[in-house]
């Protein structure tokens, strides 16, 4: 999936430089530094969970499951008409994001607002969780938390939503005390 594209003409662009970021699992996130931007940026004001709500959500005694879409900020487009303020520059050249980088003010809680809107059924039955690119699925029973991993795995499938395996994690609440 190609997230940025060099622009190949050459004109008077806004550009930001290029930032390296170490992550938590010592992996590095290429972004825009997008400060200039988020200033001017009208805020997103869609509410995101506090995760101590989120885990307090969490009943004792039921089988969970944590799934984490994989680039899940990559795989969301940019609209054509923004790609122009979304432009790096480097020794390379002048590139222009075509998938949501890192970076960007309202990402996270446009990120929210659309888990919750795929997922606004589930989330109502009160067996899912979803914080920003994790959701959280949660139930009593073996049996049916596997039905409901089914289910949101078709939901998943048509609109090309990917999980990452290697991020998933399956526990027992008991495991987390």
């Amino acid at each position: 999936m190609d997230a940025i594209r060099k622009i190949e003409h050459n004109e008077i662009v806004e550009v930001t430089t290029p930032v390296l970021i170490t992550w938590h699992d010592d992996k590095s996130r290429f972004c825009g530094d997008l400060r200039a931007l988020n200033s001017c940026t009208k805020g997103n004001r869609y509410p995101i969970p506090r995760i101590p709500l989120v885990l307090d959500k969490l009943p004792k005694d039921k089988y969970i499951t944590k799934k984490d879409f994989m680039d899940f900020f990559h795989q969301n487009g940019v609209a054509p008409s923004s790609m122009q303020l979304l432009r790096i520059i480097c020794h390379m050249g002048i590139y222009e994001y075509m998938r949501m980088p890192f970076g960007i003010e309202n990402a996270p809680a446009h990120l929210q607002s659309m888990l919750d809107t795929i997922f606004q059924e589930e989330i109502l039955e009160s067996w899912m969780v979803v914080y920003i690119t994790d959701i959280i699925i949660y139930y009593k029973t073996w049996e049916d938390h596997v039905q409901y991993i089914d289910r949101v795995f078709s939901k998943c499938t048509p609109i090309n939503l990917k999980v990452s395996l290697k991020k998933c994690k399956n526990v027992k609440q008991e495991l987390l005390a």
